[in-house]
């Protein structure tokens, strides 16, 4: 098991921007970091703001040991709470907390990590067991028993679904035709199999065949999509005055949730108020730094007491870029 590298946190700037005029006019010093991941936005919020206390999830075992290295070598045992667990979890186990978070935090992107752990299964890089469970011990399916055991009809629906396969159809019917006269048992397996589903024409293109099945297959095995459905809107209850929800996505399906989430609060809650119509895209100097941070989408939403005027635009700090992502974003 490899340990997890420092690695680059997509739109800290904006994150600690947005929580400085957060500290400035709530009450409450507690942030709530929901993907702790390797710790870099989590140890950010640390380091700028002495005052706070945090409480971190994750539910992979291996950001959690990570992490408790990290903190006890950073000195900030007495500062952190960190979770083992799925942030699902998060609006039952501390339901006292109701109005007194200052900051809750989601970035929803895949550890980079995970990508470069052959023994995971999240990458077809690397020949590894077809498992991609963020926590292999939370009894859920992995992804070689989903392939194994899902008909062709709901093998396509996930393909289609969560992974935008254009040809969802022909993989599904080529993985339950491969898989009773063979199993399909490895990364290498499963991204062969979809690279001789694709026309030859599309093989060599800017993103690999296999990109989508294998994003399709590890939604589909962690319910990434239904658990954040679920939870984000129950976080709002838990913001103090002038706090803020904040979710990072890296994709359609998950920015259109939280799109979604969103803007059905601040429409039917006198108390909740987007901070901006667009969302915040990561600056020049951040994606020449970080390509992973392109396809980055951060939307907020605050806890008002009394909701600004038309002029929506007045509160936005300088530097901060809007994005433009389609129709009524």
């Amino acid at each position: 098991m490899s340990e997890y590298r420092p690695h680059y946190s997509v739109q800290k700037e904006d994150i600690l921007s947005l929580s400085r005029e957060v500290i400035k006019n709530c009450s409450s010093k507690l942030f709530v970091d929901l993907t702790f991941g390797a710790g870099g936005h989590s140890f950010s919020f640390l380091e700028e703001f002495p005052g706070i206390q945090l409480i971190s999830f994750d539910q992979d075992f291996q950001a959690i040991e990570n992490g408790r290295k990290n903190i006890e070598k950073l000195g900030f045992q007495n500062r952190i709470e960190l979770i083992h667990s799925n942030f699902e979890a998060f609006p039952e186990k501390y339901s006292h907390l109701k109005g007194k978070c200052a900051v809750i935090l989601m970035d929803l992107g895949v550890s980079s990590h995970h990508f470069d752990e052959g023994t995971r299964g999240f990458s077809f890089r690397f020949e590894g067991p077809l498992d991609m469970r963020m926590n292999p011990d939370s009894g859920g399916p992995s992804c070689e028993e989903l392939i194994k055991t899902l008909n062709e009809m709901e093998i396509e629906k996930i393909l289609r679904e969560y992974g935008e396969e254009k040809f969802s159809k022909r993989i599904a019917s080529r993985i339950v035709e491969t898989r009773s006269q063979k199993p399909l048992k490895t990364t290498k397996d499963l991204e062969a199999l979809v690279w001789d589903c694709y026309p030859q024409k599309l093989k060599h293109g800017r993103i690999h065949p296999a990109t989508k099945t294998f994003q399709a297959f590890r939604i589909a095995v962690n319910r990434e999509l239904e658990v954040l459905q679920e939870t984000l809107g129950k976080l709002f209850d838990f913001l103090d005055y002038n706090g803020m929800v904040m979710a990072i996505s890296f994709h359609s399906l998950e920015d259109r949730i939280v799109k979604n989430v969103f803007r059905n609060l601040s429409q039917e809650h006198k108390e909740a108020e987007n901070y901006s119509k667009k969302p915040i895209l990561p600056s020049k100097e951040e994606i020449f730094e970080n390509s992973r941070s392109r396809s980055a989408k951060l939307r907020v939403v605050k806890r008002v007491l009394e909701k600004k005027s038309k002029n929506k635009y007045a509160h936005f700090s300088k530097g901060v870029k809007l994005g433009h992502d389609g129709d009524e974003n």
